[in-house]
């Protein structure tokens, strides 16, 4: 049986312990209350008790009217079980919240998955149906080959960035050095640029850390150069700069395209949304809907910061380490 990484128990056993403290707090607060205004009942309702023999002085003794107390004892009583029963509710609702959580993640990954996966089987499929004509037909199948493997890599790396965004999903705070996850992005761009001629600029003003894990940000800033590969005509140029901000970090990515339709300014961040491309398809999975939530997720922003005929800039916000 796999066991539950430490990370995902400690996180666990917080929230058990938060959950278990409102409860415990939430219902002595409400039994508290009960008492005290059970007692300042009996207090105001109680008259002196008539004289009797024995040590007890007369005005000594209090008489309570029980037709005047019970009403209030079975009000408060069912008024406590209603208190409690919304604690226990609000409680239950923030002890199922990470699981909701983890669901909706778990969904969106098998259903980004499904998606991005689509395109490289069908062309694995194609081509080995191209292969198996070759073979009948006694025909070369070299040209065939380098075209799987191509395909081949084309899914590895579509099943790479997949796990990697489930893998950020649940990962700890890190620290990335900027410039270095800059280079990164532009060294694994740089063999889809040369195909097309077109020079990947990359240009650093800060030596800042920004606040996010290493590997995260390098593929988030190799999905926008991708992206931006995918609208940049040949023989031009995309331009990677950073700077710093006060206490964040922001880092543009701009291609020379025909820019970004208005109506579609939003959409290209929604999932599977896709705006006229080049004809070369995606090389990582990771689509700038996954870079939006995963940067949301380290409190960070994606935007369309500037558009048009002339290119478009997209602007990466992270907070600073």
């Amino acid at each position: 049986m796999m066991q539950t990484p430490q990370p995902d128990r400690a996180r666990v056993q917080r929230a058990s312990l938060r959950i278990g403290a409102l409860v415990g707090g939430g219902s002595a607060l409400v039994i508290t209350a009960g008492v005290a205004i059970l007692v300042a009942v009996l207090i105001t309702t109680a008259e002196p008790g008539d004289h009797r023999p024995g040590p007890i002085r007369d005005g000594d003794r209090l008489v309570v009217d029980l037709d005047h107390v019970l009403p209030w004892v079975i009000g408060l009583g069912v008024l406590g079980v209603f208190v409690l029963a919304l604690i226990a509710w609000w409680a239950a609702r923030r002890a199922v919240r990470p699981l909701a959580d983890a669901l909706a993640a778990q969904r969106n990954f098998v259903s980004d998955a499904s998606h991005e996966l689509r395109t490289p089987l069908t062309a694995l499929t194609s081509r080995i149906q191209i292969a198996q004509r070759r073979i009948e037909d006694r025909q070369a199948l070299e040209e065939t080959l380098t075209e799987l493997r191509r395909d081949a890599a084309r899914l590895d790396e579509t099943l790479t960035d997949m796990l990697m965004i489930a893998e950020a999903a649940g990962a700890p705070d890190g620290r990335a050095d900027v410039a270095a996850a800059m280079a990164a992005a532009a060294s694994a761009l740089e063999p889809l640029a040369a195909e097309r001629r077109i020079t990947v600029n990359v240009e650093a003003a800060t030596l800042a850390q920004a606040a996010i894990p290493a590997v995260t940000l390098a593929r988030l800033l190799s999905a926008l150069l991708d992206n931006a590969l995918q609208h940049a005509p040949h023989d031009s140029a995309i331009d990677l700069t950073a700077t710093t901000a006060g206490r964040s970090i922001e880092i543009r990515v701009r291609d020379q395209g025909s820019g970004i339709a208005s109506d579609d300014r939003e959409r290209v961040f929604e999932r599977f949304a896709r705006g006229g491309e080049t004809g070369r398809r995606r090389g990582f999975g990771l689509g700038l809907a996954l870079v939006r939530e995963t940067a949301a997720r380290f409190g960070g922003t994606i935007a369309i910061e500037q558009t048009g005929p002339g290119g478009t800039t997209f602007r990466l916000t992270l907070p600073s380490a």
